[in-house]
């Protein structure tokens, strides 16, 4: 298990972030935001995930009560407020090919976007790994999409060589998901985290690095797997 203290000098890497966050939504700008893959009629999308977002809202109390769960080394994850759906948020899975995180459905997914670029992404890498390691199942999934820009080589080279296993590879080059999540007020830069019920909810987000392979992330993934009361 990482130790958090030693993984995270959190001043100086949060604002390592900060500035990455400025830097990537600079290059934003000057991105063509990608599709979704969604054949749908606009008019039909637009339905479905007003209904979607209107579910996910009664979520409010329980995005709360586990969000409450967040101490010590991830008290910085807040909740959703409201909770909202991101069924359509797109990316390429690890077998390549386009899907949408409507394809975890039944899953409590801990969504991160990270680039190679982003020095407090490189540093939580390992502990992401460990966790989906430690309790990954066909409940719980890490679902880590690398956002750098251009062709696989370089993060794939990044996990290698630091010894990650585990996570499945996710990918988006364009940018899009990056921007998406940016335009719902939820990243600042990166990395950032958002954590997902299995009905496709956000309950939870942050902005910045987090230790998640020791025990607070254990007790907040615990928490968001238990049955709601």
């Amino acid at each position: 298990m990482a130790d958090g203290n030693q993984l995270f000098p959190a001043p100086r890497l949060i604002l390592a972030a900060l500035v990455a966050g400025v830097l990537a939504g600079a290059v934003a700008v000057y991105v063509s935001e990608s599709g979704s893959g969604n054949n749908a009629p606009a008019e039909v999308a637009a339905a479905t995930s007003g209904k979607d977002d209107a579910a996910c809202a009664a979520k409010a109390e329980r995005a709360k009560k586990v969000a409450a769960k967040a101490t010590g080394q991830v008290a910085a994850l807040l909740p959703a407020d409201p909770p909202q759906s991101l069924k359509s948020l797109a990316f390429n899975g690890p077998d390549g090919k386009p899907m949408t995180l409507a394809d975890q459905a039944g899953k409590t997914v801990l969504l991160n976007l990270w680039a190679t670029w982003c020095a407090p992404c490189r540093a939580e890498m390992p502990a992401l790994d460990a966790l989906q390691k430690e309790m990954g199942s066909d409940r719980f999934q890490v679902v880590a999409v690398n956002v750098d820009t251009g062709d696989d080589a370089k993060p794939k080279k990044f996990l290698s060589e630091i010894g990650v296993a585990t996570l499945g590879y996710y990918r988006d080059p364009t940018l899009g998901l990056f921007n998406e999540v940016k335009t719902r007020g939820l990243a600042l830069g990166l990395p950032v985290t958002m954590l997902i019920d299995a009905e496709g909810c956000l309950i939870a987000h942050m902005n910045g690095p987090a230790e998640w392979s020791g025990a607070d992330a254990r007790r907040l993934v615990e928490a968001a797997l238990a049955p709601s009361s």
